[in-house]
């Protein structure tokens, strides 16, 4: 919130201004975080800070900053790997997540795309869609796709 202050402080005063990028994680949707809560719950408020921000920049008529939401989905970090101790959760992790550098080869030019198109358009880019989840589940299932990709399941 600090950070998204300064910036836009900053950048309203360029004359080209600038784009600001916040993630959110697991529980931005609301949906419940067990053993994580803290993380959830500090995801779930950037989505808001972000439409917040959004809108008071509107209000005000700062037309040159722009707020925009990442998804990068389930990403293999200590910190979700910490929470692979369930049958369920190695389950969910091996269909779901990737790696760091799988998840920046599609953020990074979805990011860099936007100031080149001359957008002022705040955008939510998200790297696992509700679709690609629900596919990758079906060829789970399906196929016995990415068993054990991650963590072994046995």
């Amino acid at each position: 919130m600090l950070c998204c202050r300064e910036a836009i402080n900053m950048m309203w005063n360029q004359p080209r201004g600038g784009h600001i990028f916040n993630i959110d994680g697991a529980g931005s949707d609301g949906r419940p975080t067990p053993r994580f809560a803290a993380y959830g719950a500090t995801k779930r408020s950037v989505v808001h800070l972000t439409k917040s921000l959004q809108a008071e920049l509107q209000m005000n008529e700062v037309n040159n900053v722009v707020v925009h939401n990442l998804s990068p989905g389930m990403v293999t970090t200590d910190l979700l790997m910490s929470g692979a101790t369930t049958k369920q959760a190695k389950f969910f992790i091996n269909i779901l997540a990737e790696t760091p550098d799988v998840v920046a080869d599609y953020l990074v030019p979805n990011i860099r795309e936007i100031p080149t198109n001359q957008s002022m358009k705040p955008t939510y880019i998200r790297f696992l869609t509700g679709l690609k989840a629900y596919s990758r589940i079906f060829s789970r299932i399906a196929f016995g796709a990415r068993r054990n990709k991650y963590v072994a399941e046995d």
